[in-house]
């Protein structure tokens, strides 16, 4: 899902990271989250017409794709994981799949009306593994800085982190799956 950086990071980049995420955080908060306004504006349309009639435009599962990889190139750069600026078009060192789905034989038409409360469990279980995340890219954040690597198992943890909120993401938000995330971080 995210390349491994092989090379030392900018430690300057490192050092201000907070700073400069501001100008693509604002870009990406103004059109993807899925707890706001303009989240609704991405999933309720999907929702009706999966359970309306049994479709889900290929445009917009390109839309919806393409922003959870911007998504996850901008979450990417805040984690430290890559210190080049996250490209709104270029994949970079992100690399994510989602299978377009044919609804009318992968999805079940009203299982979208409750998978929001049937991911409850990984939203609980993901809160807490964000807190662990803060802790990983805090430690990433000294060692780069000191050594310019990133702790392999920091990055491996970070990146499970959101292995598992994409495929939480997937299942409840993006409506690609009815099968259930399971509970890993691989």
């Amino acid at each position: 899902m995210i390349d491994y950086p092989d090379r030392e990071l900018n430690r300057v980049s490192t050092l201000l990271r907070i700073f400069w995420i501001i100008p693509i955080g604002l870009v990406l908060a103004l059109i993807g989250n899925y707890g706001s306004e303009a989240g609704a504006a991405l999933v309720l349309p999907v929702l009706v017409m999966i359970v309306c009639r049994q479709k889900y435009p290929r445009w917009w599962f390109n839309f919806n794709l393409e922003l959870a990889r911007f998504e996850t190139r901008v979450f990417s750069y805040l984690a430290l994981m890559d210190d080049r600026y996250p490209s709104t078009d270029e994949a970079q060192s992100v690399h994510l799949e989602l299978e377009y789905p044919d609804v009318k034989q992968d999805l079940n038409r009203w299982l979208p009306l409750v998978k929001w409360v049937l991911a409850i469990p990984h939203y609980i279980a993901l809160f807490f593994l964000a807190i662990g995340t803060v802790f990983a890219v805090a430690i990433a954040w000294f060692a780069v800085l000191f050594t310019g690597k990133y702790p392999r198992s920091a990055f491996n943890y970070v990146e499970g982190f959101f292995r598992w909120g994409l495929r939480v993401q997937a299942y409840a938000f993006l409506l690609v799956t009815d099968q259930y995330p399971p509970f890993r971080l691989r």
